[in-house]
Formats: C-alpha cells, structure tokens, sequence
C-alpha cells in the first residue's frame, strides 16, 4: 500500500483521505452533495495519477562539467541539458542531480513544462575542498500534475566524473641543474664517429622527423627505424612522494599527508609546465596512467591516500631503475636506516633534492618556527633550516650529495621551493660539514 502511495504528493494525499472521509460521512448521513464532494475528492487524485503514469514523454539529457578537473577550494560549472524529444510537450517537471555529499546541497529545478523540441539547460557550480573523484549524477526527473497531487520519478543512467587535484601553488622560477637522459647531440658520443653501420638505430616514434630514418636498418627489421644518436635530449625528473602512514602527522586537510601531496602536485606541475618529461613514484612504487606526465601526476595525487607499509622498497626499486635525471623527494619521518637507503638509491650523476617535513608541527607540538613553535626548535645549516627531527636523515642524505631542505607547518611552499631550487653549491657544500652539528643538536 505504501509504494502505492508514493506517487502522491502530501497534497494529493490529504485529498484522498479528505475524499474517503467525507464520502463515508455523506453515506452514514444521507447527505448526497456531501458524498458527491468526496468522490470527487477521492477521484482526482486517481485520475492524475493515471494521467501522469500514461505521459509517454522521452527526454535526453547531457551533463557538462566546465572543467572537469579543478584544485581543491575552487569551483566548477555543471551544465545539464534537457530536452523533450518525443512528440508531446511536457508537463510540470521537477529536476534533481544527484551530487556527493561532500559537494553540497543537491541542485533541484522546477520547469513549467518543455515544448516539442524544446531544451533547457540547468547550471548550477559546485565546490570541494577535498580532493578525489566524485561521481555527478544521475539526473532525476520527477513529472507532477498541474494540481501538484503527483510526481512520478524517473532517472537518467549517464553520470560524470568531477577529479578535484591537491592544490597546486605556483611556484616561483628556479635554474636547476640540468639532468640530461636519453641520446642525442649533448654530450660527446662513441657512435657520432662511427661509421653508417656502426649506428645503433631504435624504432619509429609519433613525432620523429623523416630524415632521422635508417633505412638500412628499415629494410633488415621491416619497420621504419630511426638513428638512436639523433635523439634529442630530454630533461626527465622523477617526484618520489612518501605515503607511509607511520611517517606523516595529523588529520584530514591540516596532516602532514596533505601538505606533502600539495607539494609533490605543484613541483610535479612546475617541472611539467617548464618542459621536463617525469614519473611520479611512492613508497609502493612507480604510479603508471596514459596521458601526459601532468595529466597522470594529478589524476594519480586526487586520490592518493596513506599506505600502511613501513618500507619504501618499491620506491627505491623505481629510482634505481630510473636510468637518472633530477630526483625531487617529498617525505614525511625518516628513519636513519631509510635515509641511508634512499641515499644509496640514487644515479651517480643524477641531481637530487629532498624536502623533509618536521611532521611533529601538524600535531600542535614544538617542531619549528611557526605560531606554536620556539626558535630554538630549528638550527640554520648554510642558510637552510634544519629540525631535530629532520636533522639525523639530513645529515645522511646531504653526505651523500644531496639538496636536503626541511620545512615545518608554518613554512609556506613557495620558500621551501626557494631553497630547494636556488640554493648553489657552497650552500650545499657548506650544509654538508655542518649538517653533522645539527644533528647532535637533535640528540
């Protein structure tokens, strides 16, 4: 009885009950008009709803989200087009997307009715603040009657996918050191002297000019083989974010977790944007997707969340395999043994930088300079601030050659980003006898 009773609205259920009552009381009386009333009551709800169930509209429906990707805090614009293609115009139509909690409020329309061939088209913005991917639709389309006695749903099956990245910081331009992979003309070649059969060709590529092929080796392979040693050279870089649950502090948008993810997002992005090929790779491993490094980097970080390991084998296991090129670390707590993990890891020759997070400070306690921290906290290595509890893998890691920089949850990107990409060699060198110093501090 109940799911009967569905498709009337509280107005044309007060009308049913009010009919049946009153048709019952014009009974038990005699009274003929007041029985009259009721039925009538009674009745014309019944034939809405009839009128309503037989209404054989078909309608399509487009959603449009302008764009489909945006950073977390800021908005969208959801298009939703409707239109009546059947032959008779429609009623009364009540709208509702369907929208994740977490987006708001679900949009609701009310449209008088769509002619023949008519479209309408509902926009309404949404807004996240969390990152991930949200899943917009169905549509809902609820036909009433012009009474307002019932409303019949019906739902569309398309729905669209909102991604909402990390936010991602401008950061500002930075030379760093160039770390070529790859074959080509930037560096002195054994093959560039060596005869036309000496060349050692590779197959061809989208892209590959036509006076690059070999048509030597062309005609022994059977496919278009171009010369290896005519490759340009590319700038490659790899961005290594530690996901480990164990190495992070605090919760939701103020843990250290996400403060990392935005920072690997905007350096993946800055890298991407200023010409350099790049993979992404965490504690597990390398992430892999189709698509421009950029496009792979957000997608992957929109709904990347904290490992339960302790380990970042998978992560070394990519940097060994790498083959070289700029190496960018962004970690949370890193023990002395992982540290010295990490910095045998890395391709001689290769630049690498790290970014140490002083993850005590998104729990409220002492870590650094910020609002809650002491200036005693941190010690100054060659300029570069250096937490007791960064200091240790620090140490290891500048030994090691790399370009350590260590930030606290007061410490704005765009500085830490300074640091890590201007600072030159004599601070390096110099952080490199003194970093042993602050790491004593720490004990």
């Amino acid at each position: 009885m109940r799911s009967k009773l569905a498709a009337f609205t509280t107005r044309g259920t007060s009308f049913l009950a009010a009919g049946l009552a009153a048709a019952l009381i014009g009974l038990l009386l005699g009274e003929r008009p007041l029985l009259s009333i009721g039925a009538l009551l009674f009745v014309l709800p019944l034939l809405a709803a009839l009128s309503a169930g037989r209404a054989r509209y078909r309608l399509s429906c487009v959603r449009m989200i302008s764009p489909p990707r945006v950073p977390a805090g800021q908005s969208t614009e959801v298009t939703v087009r409707l239109e009546n293609i059947s032959r008779l115009p429609t009623g009364l139509l009540l709208a509702e997307d369907a929208i994740p909690y977490a987006l708001g409020t679900r949009p609701r329309y009310v449209l008088d009715g769509v002619e023949r061939g008519g479209v309408r088209e509902l926009s309404y913005p949404i807004r996240s603040d969390l990152r991930g991917k949200f899943t917009i639709g169905p549509l809902e389309v609820r036909i009433a009657d012009s009474f307002g006695l019932v409303e019949l749903g019906r739902s569309f099956s398309s729905t669209s996918v909102l991604v909402v990245t990390p936010k991602v910081i401008e950061l500002p331009r930075a030379r760093l050191g160039t770390s070529w992979v790859g074959e080509g003309e930037g560096r002195p070649r054994a093959s560039s002297a060596a005869g036309e059969d000496d060349v050692v060709p590779r197959a061809y590529r989208d892209g590959d000019e036509l006076r690059r092929v070999h048509w030597r080796s062309t005609a022994r392979y059977g496919e278009l083989m171009v010369r290896r040693e005519e490759q340009r050279w590319r700038n490659r870089a790899m961005v290594l974010l530690d996901t480990r649950r164990d190495a992070h502090s605090g919760s939701g948008v103020s843990s250290s977790f996400e403060f990392a993810v935005s920072a690997a997002a905007s350096i993946g992005v800055h890298l991407a944007r200023g010409g350099m090929d790049g993979q992404l790779v965490t504690d597990q491993g390398q992430v892999t997707g189709a698509g421009a490094f950029e496009d792979v980097l957000l997608d992957a970080l929109s709904v990347m969340g904290l490992s339960r390991g302790d380990s970042m084998a998978g992560g070394l296991a990519a940097i060994r395999a790498s083959g070289g090129g700029l190496l960018v670390v962004v970690a949370g707590r890193l023990s002395a043994g992982v540290a010295r993990q990490l910095a045998a890891a890395r391709q001689s020759g290769g630049q690498a930088i790290a970014l140490l997070l002083a993850t005590s400070s998104w729990t409220g306690q002492t870590a650094g300079s910020g609002r809650n921290g002491r200036d005693g906290d941190r010690k100054a290595v060659a300029g570069l601030p250096v937490y007791p509890e960064t200091a240790e893998a620090t140490s290891i890691l500048t030994r090691a050659g790399w370009h350590v920089v260590s930030a606290d949850a007061a410490t704005p990107l765009t500085s830490a980003w300074r640091l890590m990409a201007g600072s030159g060699m004599a601070a390096r060198a110099a952080a490199a006898s003194d970093a042993q110093g602050a790491a004593g501090v720490a004990r």
